[in-house]
C-alpha cells in the first residue's frame, strides 16, 4: 500500500477501535506506531515514542488545564455553587420555568469558574434536578436543562477544550477565551428564551412552584452569592485585562478557590483530597489522549492524508460555507460516538491543514468547533453529560427520559451554531479589541 492508503486505513481503524470502546489515547497511539512502522520501519516508530511525548506535554500553556480542573473540582467539592443557586432560585422561581432558568444561570456561572462541562453537569445535577422534580417539573425538562446547560463549560472561559484547541492549533488561548465569552452567554440566553416560551405554552411542564420568600430571606440569600462571582472576576478579569496569562490565571484561580473555601469553612481534608484526586485523574486522562493524538498527528503527516483530505474538500468548493458544512457533518456524526476531547484531538490533525488552506480565521473556527463539540456532549448514543446526570441521580430519571428532554436544547444549539456562523463578529469582537 502507498503511504496515503496506510493513512486512510489507519484513520478508519482508529475510529473502529474507539467505537469498540478502546481508550482514545491507546487507539490513536497503537494505530500511529503500527502505521509508521509499515511506512518506514520499527526503529522510526520507536524513535517517535522516545522523543515526542515530553517535548509536547512539557509545553507551558498546557499547565493551565490541570489548574482550571483543580479550581472546578474545589468549587464542586466545597458546595461553592449552592449559595448562588439558592439565591437565584428565590428571585427567579416565579418566572415561567423559573427553576429551570435558575439552573441555566447557575450552570453558566459554574462553567465560568470550572472550565469543565462534566464538572458543571455533575455538580448541578445533584443540586438542581431534585429541586425541580420536587416542584413537579417535567422529568425531561429538568434533566435536559442541566445536561444542556452543563455544556456551557466547553465555551464559556476558562474552557479546557479551548485550551487544548489553542495549544494544538497554535492559536492564542487568551484570544480563544475572549472569543468564547459572547457565544457562551448567547447560548445561555437562547436556552432561557426557549424555556420561557415552552412553559408559557404548556404550563404543566413547570409544575407548581411553592417558593414565597420574605424580603429578609432574599437578603440573607444574597450574602452567600459572592464566592463564584469573585472567582470569575479574578480569573477572567485578569485574562481579559492582560494582567495574567491563562496559565497564571489558572494557578491563581485554583489558589483563590482554596482560599474562598477556607473563608467559608467548607474546605475539609476530605473535600481537598477528593478535589485533588479528581483533578489528577482528569489531567492524566487528558494527557494520555494528548500523547496519542500527537503520535496520530505525526503518522497522518507522514502519510499525506491531511493534505489529500483538504484537497478533496476544496475540490468541491473553496467557499467557507461548504467547508464549515463538511466540518459540521464530521463532528455531528462522530460526536455521537466519541467523547469531546478525544474527538477534538482526533480530528484537528486532519482539519487544521484544511483551515489553513482555506484561509479561515482560526479563532472563529475554534469557536465553531467547540460549539459542535458541545452538541456532541448531549447527542445520543454517547452524550457524556447525559450519562453523567443519570449516574449522579442514581437512575432516578432514566436515560430515555433525559434524551427526550434534550431534544429542544439540541434544536437551540443548532440555532446558536447558525448564528455564530452567520455573524463571525460575535466571536471576534472582543479579541479584536484586546489584540
Amino acid at each position: 500500500m502507498s503511504n496515503l492508503d496506510i493513512g486512510i486505513w489507519g484513520t478508519v481503524l482508529a475510529l473502529v477501535m474507539i467505537a469498540l470502546r478502546v481508550p482514545v489515547g491507546l487507539a490513536l497511539g497503537l494505530v500511529s506506531i503500527g502505521g509508521i512502522a509499515m511506512m518506514f520501519n520499527m526503529n522510526v516508530a520507536w524513535g517517535m515514542i522516545s522523543a515526542t511525548p515530553f517535548d509536547y506535554v512539557g509545553q507551558w500553556e498546557l499547565s493551565a488545564a490541570p489548574m482550571f480542573l483543580l479550581m472546578g473540582f474545589v468549587c464542586s467539592s466545597t458546595d461553592m455553587t449552592r449559595g448562588l443557586f439558592m439565591s437565584l432560585r428565590l428571585y427567579l422561581a416565579r418566572l415561567p420555568g423559573g427553576l429551570a432558568i435558575t439552573s441555566v444561570g447557575a450552570c453558566a456561572f459554574f462553567a465560568a469558574a470550572s472550565g469543565s462541562s462534566v464538572a458543571t453537569a455533575s455538580a448541578m445535577s445533584r443540586m438542581a434536578v431534585p429541586e425541580m422534580l420536587d416542584n413537579g417539573y417535567d422529568r425531561g425538562l429538568a434533566t435536559g436543562t442541566i445536561a444542556a446547560s452543563g455544556t456551557l463549560g466547553s465555551l464559556i472561559p476558562p474552557s479546557v477544550l479551548l485550551i487544548l484547541f489553542g495549544v494544538y492549533a497554535q492559536v492564542s488561548v487568551g484570544q480563544l477565551f475572549m472569543a468564547g465569552f459572547i457565544p457562551g452567554i448567547l447560548s445561555a440566553l437562547i436556552y432561557i428564551a426557549m424555556i420561557v416560551i415552552r412553559v408559557k405554552l404548556k404550563p404543566e411542564l413547570a409544575g407548581t412552584v411553592t417558593v414565597d420568600p420574605t424580603p429578609e430571606e432574599r437578603a440573607a440569600a444574597l450574602r452567600d452569592v459572592w464566592p463564584l462571582p469573585t472567582l470569575i472576576l479574578v480569573v477572567l478579569g485578569g485574562i481579559f485585562t492582560g494582567i495574567f496569562s491563562p496559565t497564571e490565571a489558572g494557578a491563581l484561580g485554583a489558589f483563590a478557590a482554596v482560599i474562598i473555601a477556607i473563608m467559608r469553612r467548607k474546605l475539609t481534608r476530605k473535600a481537598m483530597i477528593e478535589a485533588m484526586r479528581q483533578a489528577v485523574v482528569s489531567t492524566a486522562s487528558i494527557f494520555i489522549i494528548l500523547i496519542g493524538s500527537l503520535f496520530f498527528t505525526r503518522f497522518l503527516a507522514l502519510s499525506g492524508f491531511p493534505r489529500a483530505f483538504a484537497d478533496a474538500i476544496l475540490s468541491v468548493s473553496d467557499q467557507v460555507w461548504w467547508i464549515l458544512f463538511a466540518v459540521a457533518v464530521i463532528y455531528l456524526v462522530l460526536g455521537m460516538l466519541i467523547d469531546s476531547i478525544g474527538l477534538l484531538l482526533l480530528t484537528l490533525p486532519i482539519l487544521i491543514p484544511l483551515v489553513n488552506a482555506a484561509d479561515i480565521n482560526p479563532v472563529w473556527f475554534g469557536i465553531i468547533v467547540i460549539k459542535l463539540l458541545e452538541i456532541g456532549l448531549i447527542t445520543p448514543p454517547i452524550g457524556l453529560n447525559v450519562y453523567m446526570i443519570n449516574g449522579a441521580l442514581n437512575n432516578r430519571v432514566t436515560l430515555p427520559e433525559i434524551f427526550r428532554g434534550i431534544t429542544w436544547f439540541l434544536a437551540m444549539d443548532l440555532l446558536t451554531l447558525i448564528i455564530l456562523i452567520a455573524f463571525p463578529i460575535l466571536s471576534l469582537w472582543l479579541p479584536s479589541i484586546a489584540y
